[in-house]
């Protein structure tokens, strides 16, 4: 009978958490609505552990995936196909970033921030297209 109840209890805080995450929906846009070209709106999510962002594919020719070497330690990769809908639930804490591979030189670039967290030191370091640079500073911005 106790474990009974120790299994019930367990079920019942694993779907109470559930129950408090969020989906994000992030359009892929050929144009924003501020009329910049090549994005993700919104281009910055602040999200919390365990919750989901949905990338629509509203314009084709796009995908949404993470971009090398620049998602937290521990953290998981992932990557939709062109045209395609994905969703991803982040557990990890911390900065994700991330591009449409056909677009990622226009800079067509999106952050995520996962908790309550800061950019991690040198996080645009490395071979980031001059675009991308300046739009994953202007959304660093918000943290």
């Amino acid at each position: 009978m106790i474990r009974t109840a120790t299994t019930a209890l367990t079920f019942a805080a694993l779907m109470a958490g559930a129950a408090f995450a969020e989906t994000h929906e992030v359009q892929m846009l050929n144009k924003g609505s501020d009329g910049d070209r090549m994005v993700f709106e919104p281009a910055f999510v602040q999200a919390a552990p365990g919750d989901t962002i949905r990338f629509i594919a509203t314009d084709k020719g796009h995908n949404a995936e993470t971009v090398k070497g620049m998602i937290p330690e521990g953290a998981e990769k992932f990557g939709g196909k062109i045209n395609e809908e994905i969703e991803v639930t982040l557990d990890a804490t911390g900065v994700y970033a991330v591009m449409c591979k056909p677009h990622y030189a226009m800079g067509m670039v999106m952050t995520i921030a996962v908790g309550d967290v800061a950019a991690p030191e040198g996080f645009l370091e490395g071979r980031v297209p001059k675009k991308a640079k300046e739009r994953f500073q202007e959304q660093l911005d918000n943290l």
